[in-house]
C-alpha cells in the first residue's frame, strides 16, 4: 500500500507554490501597473510571514534535533529546498519590480533616488525631511551598540558609512531606523511637466544625511539597507498566578527579542561595514543571510500610492446591496421570516454594522454575544458593541488574543470593551477560537427568540472590502440554539454540549466529513452518482487526504479548489485520478469555506471557519454551518460553478508542474471574480 506521505507535497513547498501564484499576479500584464506593484507588496509579506513562523519552526526543530516520522526529509532537507525556491523566486521578483518601474516610466509615473533629483525637487524633499522625518530618526554608532536586539523585527534600517575628506583615516558607521512605522514609504513630490515623481522615504533620508552628521566632521556619507527578520513563535508563560492578558502581553516583548531567521542586506554594502554588523547580531556562517538589492521591506509597497492615469489601477467595484434587505426595514424582521447570505466583498458589511447598531438602541434586545478573531484598526463593529452595552444591553465578546501578529490590536480591544462594561470571556487553556458568530437574544411575546450570524470570514470592516467570505444571517432555532451552546462551552469551558445542526471543532469536525465522504464512496459502488466541491482555504489534514483518495480510487469525482496549501496530488494513477483542484488568486483574497456533497441528488451545502488542517480540526473551536434556504444553495451553487470555469486567473494545483494557468474547452474569457460580481449586481438590478 503507497504510504501518505508519498502521495503528498510537503506544507512549507505547497505554500512556496502558493505565494509564487501572488508573484504570477504581479507578472501578469493584464494586471493594472500599480496592482501589480502592490501584489509585489503582498509577495513580500507572505514572505516575510513564512520566515517568521515556518523558517523559524524548522530551526527550531533542527536545533532539538527534533524529527517527524511522518515527513520524507529531515528539517535541513526542507530548509535547503525552500532555500532553493526562495532565491529563484527573488530573480522572478526583481525582474518583476524593474519590468513595472520601466513601464509606469513609459505612463509618466517615475520612481527616483536622491541622485536624480532638480534642484526644486531636492527643496522640497529637504524640507519634508525637517518638517517630518528628522523628529523621528535617532541614529545608533554602531560602535557604541551593545545589544543585538535593537534590531526591530518589521522594520528596515540604513548602515550608514561616515567618512572625512580632511581626514582619510576617520571613518565611523552608524545605524538610523527608516520609520516607516510613522510614515508612508513614499513621497509625491511636485509635478513637472505633467510628469508624476516618487522618492522612497530611504532616500530621502540618505538626501537629507549631511543635516544629522556634518556636525561631527563628517562630509561623505554611503547608506544601505539592511533588514532582519525575527522567529515570530510566541512562548506561552504557564504562570498560574498572572491574568491571560498579562502573559499575552510579555509573551509579544519576547517575540521582539526573538532569534534572527534571515538577514538581507544592500549586496554593495562595504565588506568591512557588513562583517561589523553580523558580528554585532551574533549571525553565524549558517544563518540565512542574503545580497540583494537596494531596497527592502518590499511589504510597504502594498501600500503604493495610486497616481496617475485611472487605468493604472483595477476599476472600482463599490459593494452592492443585498436586495432582501432594503434600506429603512428592521433585519430582525427580514431575518424572522427568511435566512439571508451576505457575500463579501461583492455585498456590503455594512449590513453587519447595521445589525448590530439596531440592536443596541432595539428595546426588545436584552443581549449580544460576539466572538473576534481580527478587529480592524478603526472597528465601527467595536464601537457598536460598546454602543450596545452605553445602551443597556448585556454584551458578551471572546476575543482571541491568540490571533498571530493581531496579539497587540486585541489586547487593546479587550481593554477598551471591559472599559466600556462588555464582559470579555476568558482564553481556553490549549484551544483557540477561529470560528466567527454572532449571538442576539431578542424577547418576542414574552419568548427568548436568537438569531445568529455565522461567517466564514472576520468581522473586520477593512478586510471585508477584499476577502471573499460568506456570511449568515438566521433564526433557524436548530442553528441559533447550537450557536447559544457554542457559547456556553466557552463561558463554561469543560461542558461540553451535543449539538444538533453546528458541526464544531474540536469535536466533530473531520469526522463528520469523512463520514460525508463515505456516503459518496458508498453511491459510487452503488453505480449512483457521487461527487464533492471542496472550496477552502488550505488542504493538509492527512486523515481527510487518505480518505479523498479512497473516493477517488472509488469513482467520486471531486473537485478542490484551495487557494493556500493543498499538499494532496491529484492526477495521481490509482489514487487521485478523479481529484481535480485549482487555486484562484486575483482581485479579492479567496477567503470562504464552502462544501457540497452530491448525497445521491439531494445535494447537502455547508459553510465554516475551518481549513482541513490538523489546527482547525483539533487545536481550535470552528463552527460549520449547514445551508437549508433554497435561495441560498442557487446563490453558492453558481458561485462555484462560475469558479469551476475560470480560465483566466484559476492554476492548476499538481506535483510536476503547479501553478499552470488552467485552460477550459470554453473559448471566452471566464474570471471568476468579475463574473461573480456582475451576477449579483444583474440579480440586484433584475428585483431593484
Amino acid at each position: 500500500m503507497v504510504k501518505i506521505k508519498d502521495l503528498t507535497l510537503h506544507r512549507e513547498i505547497s505554500w512556496l507554490h502558493f505565494n509564487h501564484r501572488v508573484l504570477q499576479e504581479a507578472r501578469d500584464e493584464t494586471t493594472p501597473l500599480i496592482e501589480r506593484m502592490k501584489f509585489l507588496g503582498i509577495f513580500s509579506n507572505n514572505r516575510d510571514e513564512f520566515f517568521r513562523v515556518r523558517v523559524a519552526t524548522l530551526n527550531r526543530m533542527i536545533n532539538v534535533e527534533k524529527l517527524d516520522y511522518r515527513i520524507k526529509a529531515s528539517p535541513k532537507e526542507i530548509l535547503t529546498e525552500i532555500f532553493d525556491i526562495v532565491s529563484e523566486q527573488e530573480k522572478v521578483f526583481t525582474e518583476t519590480y524593474n519590468e513595472i518601474v520601466s513601464k509606469l516610466k513609459e505612463r509618466n509615473v517615475f520612481i527616483i533616488n536622491e541622485n536624480q533629483l532638480t534642484q526644486r525637487q531636492g527643496e522640497f524633499v529637504t524640507n519634508y525631511f525637517h518638517n517630518n522625518v528628522r523628529p523621528l530618526l535617532f541614529p545608533i554608532m554602531l560602535d557604541n551598540l551593545k545589544d543585538s536586539n535593537s534590531f526591530e523585527d518589521r522594520s528596515i534600517y540604513l548602515a550608514i558609512q561616515l567618512l572625512s575628506g580632511h581626514d582619510p583615516d576617520k571613518e565611523e558607521f552608524a545605524i538610523i531606523r527608516v520609520p516607516v512605522q510613522q510614515l508612508s514609504r513614499f513621497l509625491i513630490l511636485p509635478r513637472e511637466e505633467g510628469k508624476i515623481f516618487i522618492i522612497l522615504l530611504d532616500d530621502v533620508i540618505r538626501y537629507c544625511l549631511q543635516y544629522i552628521f556634518s556636525i561631527f566632521g563628517y562630509d561623505s556619507y554611503k547608506a544601505y539597507t539592511i533588514k532582519i527578520t525575527r522567529d515570530a513563535e510566541l512562548d506561552i508563560d504557564n504562570d498560574i498566578q498572572k491574568s491571560f492578558l498579562e502573559i499575552m502581553s510579555e509573551s509579544l516583548k519576547q517575540r521582539e527579542l526573538g532569534e534572527p531567521v534571515r538577514f538581507v542586506y544592500d549586496k554593495a554594502i562595504p565588506k568591512n561595514l557588513l562583517n561589523i554588523i553580523r558580528e554585532k547580531l551574533h549571525l553565524s556562517e549558517e544563518d540565512l543571510q542574503r545580497g540583494g538589492g537596494r531596497y527592502h521591506n518590499f511589504k510597504d509597497f502594498m501600500n503604493f500610492p495610486r497616481v496617475g492615469p485611472d487605468d493604472l489601477c483595477y476599476p472600482d467595484s463599490p459593494p452592492l446591496l443585498n436586495r432582501d434587505l432594503p434600506i429603512n426595514k428592521s433585519i430582525f424582521e427580514v431575518i424572522r421570516q427568511q435566512d439571508i447570505m451576505l457575500h463579501y466583498p461583492y455585498q456590503s458589511f455594512q449590513y453587519i454594522i447595521d445589525l448590530l447598531r439596531e440592536a443596541s438602541i432595539d428595546p426588545k434586545v436584552r443581549s449580544i454575544k460576539m466572538t473576534f478573531y481580527r478587529a480592524a484598526s478603526h472597528s465601527n463593529v467595536i464601537n457598536a458593541l460598546i454602543n450596545a452595552a452605553r445602551n443597556g444591553k448585556t454584551v458578551t465578546v471572546f476575543l482571541e488574543l491568540q490571533a498571530r501578529f493581531d496579539e497587540e490590536a486585541n489586547i487593546f480591544w479587550a481593554e477598551q470593551l471591559q472599559k466600556n462594561g462588555v464582559r470579555i470571556l476568558p482564553t481556553i487553556p490549549g484551544l483557540k477560537v477561529h470560528s466567527k458568530l454572532i449571538l442576539i437574544r431578542r424577547k418576542e411575546n414574552q419568548k427568548n427568540v436568537f438569531y445568529a450570524n455565522i461567517s466564514t470570514g472576520n468581522f473586520n470592516e477593512s478586510t471585508a472590502r477584499v476577502y471573499a467570505d460568506e456570511s449568515l444571517l438566521t433564526s433557524h432555532p436548530g442553528i441559533t440554539g447550537d450557536v447559544y451552546k457554542v457559547f456556553q462551552l466557552f463561558e463554561t469551558r469543560y461542558s461540553i454540549p451535543r449539538f444538533k445542526e453546528l458541526i464544531v471543532s474540536p469535536f466533530s469536525t473531520r469526522d463528520f466529513f469523512i463520514q460525508k465522504l463515505n456516503r459518496e464512496i458508498k453511491n459510487a459502488k452503488e453505480g449512483k452518482e457521487a461527487w464533492a466541491i471542496i472550496k477552502l482555504n488550505s488542504l493538509l489534514d492527512k486523515k481527510i487526504i487518505r480518505k479523498l483518495y479512497s473516493a477517488s480510487r472509488a469513482g467520486v469525482k471531486i473537485t478542490i479548489i484551495a487557494r493556500g496549501m493543498c499538499v494532496l496530488i491529484p492526477g495521481i494513477p490509482g489514487s487521485s485520478e478523479n481529484i481535480e483542484a485549482i487555486s484562484i488568486v486575483d482581485k479579492f483574497l479567496e477567503h470562504s469555506r464552502v462544501f457540497v456533497f452530491c448525497n445521491d441528488g439531494d445535494n447537502k451545502f455547508f459553510i465554516g471557519s475551518a481549513d482541513w488542517m490538523q489546527r482547525n480540526l483539533d487545536y481550535r473551536i470552528e463552527v460549520t454551518c449547514p445551508i437549508y434556504d433554497k435561495k441560498i444553495k442557487e446563490e453558492l451553487w453558481t458561485m462555484l460553478q462560475i469558479q469551476m470555469n475560470d480560465n483566466c486567473k484559476a492554476r492548476n494545483i499538481s506535483r510536476d508542474n503547479p501553478n499552470q494557468y488552467r485552460k477550459t474547452t470554453s473559448e471566452v474569457p471566464v474570471r471568476s471574480q468579475v463574473e461573480i460580481y456582475k451576477y449579483f449586481k444583474n440579480k440586484y438590478d433584475e428585483n431593484s
